[in-house]
């Protein structure tokens, strides 16, 4: 108890916003009541005009939890559509441990439901919280996750789970997003509240990303935690699916010309194609004017000897040498294409895994010509 007879505020609020989400709410509500940390803990639910039965569970869950001294507050509306989007349910791996430094998160479970944003429900259920951390069962602190189902998303789940400690800064550029996967979010009170609050625009929002966007603006670290401390769940219709590829290339540029192309100037395009012209055609004008080349190993793109800029208004039209990446020169942006992903930060050595025509010789391995760089895929 506080002076005054109040009673003191829980360690550790646990944030979840619902919509429709029957279908996990028991594995979830399940997973904060088998928590061994032993710090006080409150769960802070908000109800964004669930039309099932999510209440009734909360309500029964709600007596066990309190009954083992976890602290929930409930709060949300019954309008005739949600206000934030489809929620996420965690589920936690109920043998790890909680500390200031070791911490699970919520995994993005997403209900039926139209597919929109989620920053108002987070936003709500922080707000009525009163933990002196955030744990998002939805910094930064995160940890490795295991996907359900295991096979979903396999090359997200080994990017997010296999970053080097170095690299969770060096590839906040790319197109999987924050470098700790938002539901194993672990940060202070008084940090959100330095960055936050989340963005609320609606429908398309990547309201996850704005915010680690803003955190690293602030001089926010990362950190992840080693060890697979929660279950992320897949599902069809997740919120994350109503975000366009388009609007994500958006912020991503935006946020390479922000950080990093200020600090040089001039720099490289590594890849001549689709990929590379594209980022070159998404730079503002000054961005662009930086572009001294681009380099690449594929005989027939190096040929032609230069790309023009035909949308171009600047008369005459820029038009861009292409190199051999050996007759090339650093600081390079790496623009390669892989499967589904989109890359912008890391290393030149990523390279030789992303086409085999770089792994023929030892003579066209990229990662012989030290160089710095920023990987876009």
């Amino acid at each position: 108890m506080e002076a005054g007879g109040q009673p003191a505020a829980p360690h550790v609020s646990v944030i979840l916003p619902v919509h429709n989400a029957e279908a996990w709410l028991d594995e979830c509500l399940r997973s904060v009541l088998q928590q061994d940390f032993e710090g006080s803990m409150e769960l802070s639910v908000f109800n964004d005009a669930s039309k099932d039965k999510s209440m009734t569970i909360i309500e029964k869950w709600k007596v066990k939890l309190e009954d083992s001294g976890i602290l929930v507050v409930i709060g949300g509306h019954d309008s005739p559509s949600p206000r934030g989007g489809p929620s996420s349910c965690a589920m936690w791996d109920a043998t790890s441990t909680w500390s200031d430094e070791r911490c699970h998160v919520r995994a993005q479970d997403p209900n039926p439901g139209p597919p929109q944003q989620i920053g108002y429900s987070k936003n709500q259920a922080i707000a009525q919280s009163s933990g002196s951390y955030l744990c998002f069962l939805d910094s930064i602190i995160g940890c490795q996750v295991r996907r359900e189902p295991p096979n979903s998303t396999e090359r997200y789940t080994r990017w997010i789970n296999q970053l080097a400690s170095d690299q969770l800064l060096t590839q906040v550029f790319t197109s999987h997003g924050p470098t700790v996967v938002m539901p194993t979010w672990f940060c202070s009170r008084e940090w959100f509240s330095h960055v936050g609050p989340f963005d609320e625009g609606g429908q398309g929002v990547p309201e996850d990303l704005l915010f680690f966007y803003s955190h690293l603006r602030k001089g926010g670290g990362v950190v992840r935690v080693d060890q697979s401390l929660l279950i992320y769940r897949y599902h069809p219709k997740a919120a994350t699916h109503s975000v366009l590829e388009t609007t994500i290339w958006t912020h991503r540029v935006r946020f390479l010309e922000e950080r990093a192309l200020p600090h040089w100037a001039a720099f490289t395009i590594w890849n001549a194609g689709r990929q590379g012209r594209r980022l070159y055609r998404s730079l503002m004008a000054e961005s662009r004017r930086k572009v001294v080349a681009f380099c690449d190993v594929d005989e027939n793109k190096i040929k032609k000897g230069f790309y023009s800029y035909e949308d171009s208004e600047e008369r005459p039209k820029p038009r861009v040498p292409i190199l051999h990446f050996r007759a090339a020169r650093p600081p390079f942006v790496i623009c390669v294409k892989l499967a589904a992903r989109f890359v912008v930060a890391g290393y030149t050595q990523q390279i030789t895994d992303m086409d085999p025509r770089w792994q023929n010789s030892e003579e066209n391995k990229p990662h012989r010509h030290p160089c710095r760089s920023l990987t876009l895929s």
